[in-house]
């Protein structure tokens, strides 16, 4: 059996420690009540003898658990609602961009319609006036992989929030398929699980999130293009983009469907989170400070990461989050990198642990007793139902907090070993903001590890060095969700 990657990682580790230091103590996993699946540490620093800086600052950092109402929904996500889902979608035989539009049975258009349907029905169940649901969309020219021009359409339903409807997240899935030739349009392409099983998440945590009001909107996308050029996910990050509108996280839902690997190894229990860098849109001066001051593991991306994994790891949703700090796997792409090249730098995709490339992108045939083709029988509902539950469990965390903290600076005009940080505090009337807290972690540990809450102020004095650690600042709500943590930079 193949042995789990992190557990490779923190032996060898803990061996050189031990023969460096003479300790030989453990990293602790991320969520100690799960024993299978990707186990990704949160150990102190193994640079640094025990305990570790900052150790005698603040409290250690418990993450975030679900409260009450966040426990009932993620119990309503229903594996049943997810299967036949899947199973309508793959029925129109193809859904490739080329595909007919207008054919009411096959097709990408029939597709389209039958998503816009079910999302307007979860609004009349919900009956709560507050999710909208449309189809924008444009005619792309003739491109690489577009011989004639082509209507793209996206279904997009907005949940309206309550209180900071200004501020939004989007969740997303690319409806179109594929198989070897990108222009074969015309034959049979499941597409269950690149990307009917993203889809499907999309559309459960809609219309679970639909019955509550949140704070902050919500847009669930079902995307067009993808497989042509990331075109559908393009459209939808420039439309936003063009019209100012505040985006503070995407998550990007593309092939989640299956738990077992190409040499059957099985983690059923993990999902992979990828979280860029440096952000794609961010200016030459900026990324040099960030290299000088080792915030290149602090982008808003992984950030946004960290936060996933603290509130959406854990028994609730039955799953550990793996983040990979890369863009994307090799030689492929996402519709995340649309949002992100659109200069909307918290955006990250959700991806299966152990991919089989024999059932993505593949004709539909046998060759030598091996089935290809994305298929339905390859998935395993009850793994993508987890996965539901860990998507709901991060957007539901982030439209309920206050929103990401702005402006965090750290004084560097004198030599200090403590450290100052400032930021602009919002209006606690408007925002639900009950103060703010400060985090940190030694600069080789993956998560923030210690936190100290410091009141309804602008601005905070902690006694730790910033040579030693990295900080962030985070806003706590009145209802006690935490927003992502925000990284200073010397002002």
């Amino acid at each position: 059996m193949r042995a789990s990657w992190s557990g490779l990682v923190v032996q060898s580790l803990t061996n050189v420690r031990s023969m460096l230091t003479g300790y030989d103590g453990t990293c602790k996993p991320y969520d100690a009540s799960l024993t299978t699946g990707i186990r990704y540490s949160s150990c102190d620093d193994t640079n640094w003898p025990p305990p570790g800086p900052g150790h005698n600052v603040g409290t250690l950092l418990k993450p975030q658990t679900p409260d009450r109402a966040l426990q009932g929904a993620l119990a309503s996500v229903s594996t049943e609602h997810i299967r036949d889902n899947i199973a309508k979608l793959v029925s129109f035989g193809t859904r490739h961009t080329l595909s007919s539009q207008d054919d009411p049975e096959r097709g990408v258009g029939a597709a389209r319609s039958w998503i816009a349907g079910e999302f307007r029905r979860y609004a009349e169940e919900a009956d709560t006036g507050l999710l909208d649901v449309e189809i924008p969309g444009y005619v792309q020219g003739p491109a690489e992989r577009v011989p004639e021009p082509v209507w793209v359409g996206n279904v997009q339903a907005t949940l309206r929030g309550t209180s900071d409807p200004a501020r939004h997240y989007v969740t997303m899935g690319h409806y179109d398929t594929r198989v070897t030739d990108p222009l074969n349009w015309w034959d049979d392409q499941p597409g269950a699980n690149d990307d009917a099983s993203g889809v499907a998440v999309a559309m459960e945590v809609a219309r679970v999130m639909a019955r509550y009001e949140h704070a902050a909107s919500v847009v669930f996308a079902a995307v067009a293009g993808e497989e042509q050029g990331l075109l559908g996910s393009r459209f939808l990050a420039q439309t936003m983009r063009n019209a100012s509108v505040s985006v503070e996280g995407v998550l990007n839902m593309d092939i989640v469907g299956s738990s077992t690997g190409s040499r059957g190894e099985r983690e059923p229990h993990a999902v992979r989170v990828f979280c860029q860098g440096a952000p794609l849109t961010e200016s030459d001066d900026k990324t040099r400070q960030r290299q000088s001051i080792g915030a290149e593991n602090d982008s808003p991306a992984r950030n946004l990461g960290r936060f996933i994994a603290e509130v959406a790891g854990n028994s609730f949703t039955g799953m550990r989050i793996a983040l990979v700090y890369r863009l994307d796997r090799f030689l492929r792409g996402g519709d995340h990198r649309s949002f992100l090249e659109a200069g909307y730098t918290s955006s990250v995709r959700f991806s299966e642990p152990n991919e089989n490339f024999a059932h993505q992108h593949q004709d539909l045939r046998v060759e030598h007793g091996v089935q290809y083709g994305d298929l339905e029988e390859f998935l395993d509902y009850e793994y993508i139902a987890r996965v539901a539950r860990v998507n709901l469990a991060a957007l539901w965390s982030l439209a309920n907090a206050p929103g990401l903290v702005r402006n965090v600076t750290v004084d560097t005009s004198v030599l200090d070993n403590d450290t100052k940080l400032s930021w602009v505090r919002s209006e606690p009337q408007s925002d639900g903001v009950e103060g703010y807290e400060i985090v940190w972690r030694p600069t080789t540990a993956p998560q923030w590890t210690h936190a100290q809450f410091v009141g309804d102020v602008d601005s905070a004095t902690v006694e730790l060095s910033i040579d030693n650690v990295i900080f962030g600042v985070r806003a706590v709500g009145k209802n006690g969700y935490k927003s992502p943590a925000t990284v200073p930079f010397p002002r």
